[in-house]
């Protein structure tokens, strides 16, 4: 079972904090483990104005700096990443995430985005999630997530306080009827 570029979809009770109510984009899972990067928590205080004046990276095109960065996992939170729309490739590196986004981790794509020639869709987050090799598999196992295909109007186009609402809808999945708890008959 391969998940890169579905969503994972937090189910209640999942039993860490900083896990509840994400969405999650896999952005690589293999038998090595798995990478994602929670898009619907936004990191308190912190605008790209911020991380772009600490950078020492000049905004050339007004309203650039005016983005929100996102808690994209509890994992090097001092590492920034980019999920983006496929048309943007990155001078340096960026990761092709099937089925049509990419992921940037470079210096490049702040700078691109500070003068207007960013990718036409992204987020913005500080940190990842990550999985041991077969760790995320269990947590599945263990009623810990769903998995749903992405879309961009998910990804993209939804608030990030709705995001985890929509995730569950696209399942035909009312969060009023979930349990925080599992069993087995």
């Amino acid at each position: 079972m391969d998940l890169t570029g579905k969503l994972l979809i937090a189910m209640p009770g999942i039993g860490d904090p900083r896990f509840e109510h994400s969405v999650i984009f896999l952005c690589s899972h293999g038998e090595d483990g798995a990478m994602g990067l929670i898009i619907n928590k936004v990191a308190p205080d912190v605008q790209l104005s911020n991380l772009l004046d600490q950078l020492e990276i000049p905004v050339t095109q007004a309203g650039q700096g005016e983005r929100e960065i996102c808690f994209g996992g509890p994992v090097e939170t001092q590492r920034g990443f980019v999920l983006h729309s496929k048309e943007y490739e990155s001078s340096i590196s960026s990761l092709v995430v099937p089925p049509g986004y990419g992921m940037t981790a470079t210096l490049d794509i702040l700078e691109d985005i500070a003068q207007g020639n960013g990718p036409e869709q992204l987020l913005i987050m500080l940190g990842y999630a990550g999985w041991g090799p077969g760790q995320l598999e269990a947590e599945i196992i263990a009623n810990g997530w769903l998995t749903t295909e992405s879309s961009d109007a998910l990804i993209f186009g939804t608030d990030e306080s709705e995001k985890w609402g929509a995730a569950l809808a696209s399942l035909g999945i009312d969060p009023l009827s979930l349990s925080a708890s599992a069993g087995s008959a």
